[in-house]
């Protein structure tokens, strides 16, 4: 009989399904994008109802496109965007606001009160002090509103980042689980004792009651209820945190591998085993997976503007009419030295993590063209991935010899070349670059038995290509240089 994974991978911007066979291919492909909400600067937020009709949108899909039958469909694996977190009234499901996204810098005046004990947080939890983790947001939403606030105390409200709003709604208030990938971004778990750590939940004043079960990230964590996905019940078997997922889609799995993804941000993340990682470079720690889908750590530096800014040329400056077009005109660029753009719309990530920094267009001339713009938007990804890979290296004092890549924006040759360019190594490209939904559709197979182990999984990812660094030192150092300067013009802190 065949068996076939439907994987789900609920981003910032948009859901995307993939089906999966037992061989790994991919049988079809379904997305759609979500809207996004912008009540004040520096504020984003996402329909929580939206996000799962989406969801039972692009799955069904999906489904429908790869000529799948219900009872060939072995499980769901789902990823999600991270921080991003939804309340919602436990009896009902109906969410009592709007989903505060991972961008959304809200909270940034608690965060400021709390700066002086960041050493105590990071020690329990593995995060800095920033408004792109959760808990000081959901702190800051029950401090605005009392209802919510009574509801929470009395176990009437439910919290959840995306995959615990989606399982609770596909398992019909079945299921109320997190898995710790997930919780290691909220700033409310423990991540070596893998538990709600009660002293982050008093610090946040945030209730027990309205935290889910804590679980690990394959195994059988509910059922999409008939009528939902299928029309019979489909086991849930995997549920992700979007750039673990990519990790463990890359088949990063050992301790030294890394990978960055290129999607809304880029996310750069190097395995570290079963140690968990400190770092002096203001990078994160945060859980992740081993070969068997067992819990292990990674080192973590995100950057918040990489997709985020490519739209921002198609959607506000109309510079380009999709996002492809970017390519031909980095191309026509003439001269990399000018400008630079640093795309800090919500702050700078790391290893910065200046969440008053705001974005800037440095060394425009009379004869800076459209191209220019372009191009230099598009160097700007490379010279944050560059940033954290050489604070990352600091950490854990050993070289990454090369980098995977996935997301979107790796299918940009220029921007590949430029990257492997600045950073002096090779950047290995996989068949797939949609490795998020490919984790957490592998990692569901993994759970149910469609493939035995990592080596067997390890066999069906493969690269589409290798992009070799060729730039001389001198030429890159002189642009780094540019960049640390424009850098410093909006930094605040």
């Amino acid at each position: 009989m065949p068996q076939y994974i439907l994987a789900i991978d609920q981003g910032t911007t948009g859901t995307t399904a993939i089906v999966l066979d037992a061989s790994g291919r991919i049988r079809a492909r379904s997305y759609g994008e979500i809207r996004q909400y912008y009540p004040r600067p520096g504020w984003v937020e996402h329909d929580p109802e939206e996000i799962y009709r989406s969801v039972v949108r692009q799955g069904r899909a999906a489904l429908a496109a790869a000529h799948v039958k219900s009872e060939d469909l072995v499980a769901v694996g789902i990823a999600n965007q991270r921080e991003t977190f939804v309340t919602w009234e436990r009896k009902t499901g109906r969410p009592l606001y709007r989903a505060i996204v991972w961008q959304c810098r809200r909270s940034a005046e608690i965060c400021e009160r709390l700066r002086e004990r960041e050493a105590e947080i990071t020690e329990r939890t593995g995060l800095l002090v920033d408004p792109y983790f959760s808990g000081t947001k959901l702190k800051w939403l029950l401090g605005q509103d009392r209802k919510l606030a009574r509801g929470a105390a009395h176990g009437d409200v439910c919290f959840g980042t995306i995959e615990t709003w989606l399982i609770f709604k596909l398992s019909r208030g079945e299921a109320f689980v997190t898995d710790y990938t997930n919780a290691s971004r909220t700033m409310l778990m423990n991540l070596e004792a893998r538990q709600w750590d009660p002293h982050m939940l008093e610090m946040l004043g945030v209730p027990q009651e309205v935290l889910p079960q804590l679980v690990s990230s394959g195994g059988s964590l509910g059922e999409a209820a008939p009528g939902t996905l299928a029309d019979r019940a489909i086991p849930i078997a995997a549920a992700i945190g979007d750039q673990q997922s990519a990790l463990f889609g890359q088949s990063c799995v050992r301790p030294g591998e890394a990978k960055v993804t290129y999607g809304t941000g880029a996310f750069l993340l190097a395995h570290t085993g079963n140690q968990r990682p400190r770092s002096h470079s203001r990078l994160l720690a945060t859980a992740a997976l081993g070969p068997r889908g067992e819990s292990a750590y990674a080192l973590e530096g995100s950057v918040f503007a990489a997709g985020a800014a490519i739209q921002w040329l198609r959607d506000e400056l109309k510079l380009i009419a999709k996002s492809s077009d970017s390519l031909a005109l980095a191309r026509a660029s003439r001269d990399r030295t000018q400008p630079y753009v640093v795309p800090a719309f919500v702050g700078l990530g790391a290893p910065y993590w200046d969440s008053e920094a705001r974005g800037a267009i440095v060394g425009i001339t009379r004869g800076t063209t459209r191209a220019d713009i372009v191009r230099a938007t598009l160097d700007s990804i490379a010279y944050q991935v560059h940033d954290v890979i050489r604070a990352m290296e600091r950490d854990i004092a050993k070289r990454i010899t090369n980098l995977r890549v996935d997301g979107g924006a790796a299918a940009n040759d220029y921007l590949m070349q430029f990257q492997a360019d600045l950073i002096g190594r090779p950047i290995v490209r996989p068949r797939l670059t949609e490795t998020t939904a490919l984790g957490a559709g592998l990692l569901a197979g993994l759970t149910t038995g469609v493939w035995r182990n990592a080596k067997e999984i390890g066999k069906l990812i493969g690269a589409e290509r290798v992009f070799k660094p060729s730039m001389k030192a001198r030429e890159r150092d002189r642009l780094i240089n540019g960049w640390n300067a424009a850098v410093r013009r909006v930094i605040t802190s």
